[in-house]
């Protein structure tokens, strides 16, 4: 009690407590010590002993006021698939200088929907926990989603010899899954209070938090999917469900992580995934050099195999599937779940 006597003071429930001695390393073998069966108990017996006779319950929000907060989440996960179609709208109706400036007014317009989605929800990340590298990372997996099948196909054919088209599918695709992105986060933020409400014991949480954190990741994946095929249909072109099903998967992760302040294994996967990607790219051009040719040897056998959609795949699957082993490590603690993601 002495040692951890802040943590009961500010608690507003026995569960906030128990996760945060297992932040502390305590287990519940160490709970049997102090007489009981499991950090759970001894929370509970911990928060009982703080005095709070002069506290009062802060009162309940009304039926309709907490409707409306449930529901606050909606309208900005939205605003990056509005404003992407719209963008690509535009750029499909120009041409010339009036095409680059609606490029240009319309990756504008996404970026600032996609920070007012984040800014609040789910997947809020927490103050000082989304470094620049992050996001710098962030926009150039989404860049060459874009531009970098077909600048890697040019640079192999020897070119580029002018403009070539941009993956808009891939790209709306993407920005439509933000809905999802961000109601998949929710329901693994409820699943787990929930969770840890019915839990007696840390092993009994994470057993059950697990398959939570799978499952929330596999609808997405399906909801993605279905994006992807229902752009692909209306613009004509193709899907990239390899590479871009890879790249949502691994932003949905590196994002989730980054909420319950894990930032720093994002940063780093994120950016190897963007070297990664260079790498490609700049070999593929310094192959054309005399004497080089064998440097574009690998990026070509696999574009020619596979197409140029394998690389980002090749990329971004192994990203997403070590963030989603290091995720199942960390999320699935109690201590991920002492407060609301993205609360310091």
């Amino acid at each position: 009690m002495h040692r951890h006597r802040d943590l009961c003071e500010r608690a507003v429930d026995p569960l906030e407590i128990a996760a945060g001695l297992e932040a502390h390393g305590l287990t519940d073998r160490a709970a049997a010590r102090f007489r009981h069966r499991d950090v759970f108990s001894l929370a509970e017996e911990m928060y009982a002993r703080v005095p709070r006779d002069g506290e009062r319950p802060p009162p309940s929000p009304a039926p309709a006021d907490a409707l409306r907060e449930s529901w606050a989440w909606a309208a900005p996960a939205l605003l990056p698939g509005v404003l992407c179609t719209a963008a690509v709208i535009a750029f499909r109706l120009t041409d010339g200088r009036l095409r680059l400036a609606a490029a240009a007014l319309g990756a504008l317009a996404v970026a600032l929907g996609l920070r007012a989605a984040l800014a609040r929800g789910a997947l809020r990340a927490p103050a000082r926990h989304s470094p620049a590298a992050t996001r710098a990372w962030t926009c150039w997996l989404l860049v060459y989603a874009l531009l970098g099948d077909g600048l890697l196909r040019a640079a192999l054919d020897g070119g580029p010899h002018g403009p070539w088209p941009p993956a808009t599918a891939p790209l709306l695709g993407l920005a439509l899954a933000c809905a999802p992105a961000i109601w998949c986060a929710r329901l693994f933020a409820a699943g787990a209070r929930r969770r840890l409400a019915a839990s007696r014991g840390l092993t009994e949480f994470t057993s059950s938090v697990t398959p939570l954190l799978l499952a929330v990741v596999a609808l997405f994946v399906c909801a993605l999917a279905a994006l992807l095929t229902l752009c692909a249909a209306v613009l004509h072109q193709g899907a990239g469900y390899a590479g871009a099903g890879a790249l949502g998967t691994l932003l949905l992760l590196a994002r989730l992580l980054t909420a319950y302040g894990h930032s720093r294994a994002p940063a780093v996967v994120l950016g190897a995934a963007t070297a990664a990607e260079a790498t490609a790219l700049a070999t593929a051009f310094a192959g054309r050099l005399p004497g080089c040719g064998f440097l574009a040897t690998p990026v070509r056998a696999l574009a020619d195999a596979f197409g140029t959609n394998a690389v980002p795949a090749l990329v971004c699957a192994p990203a997403a599937l070590a963030l989603l082993i290091h995720a199942t490590r960390t999320l699935t603690r109690a201590s991920a779940h002492a407060r609301p993601p993205g609360s310091p």
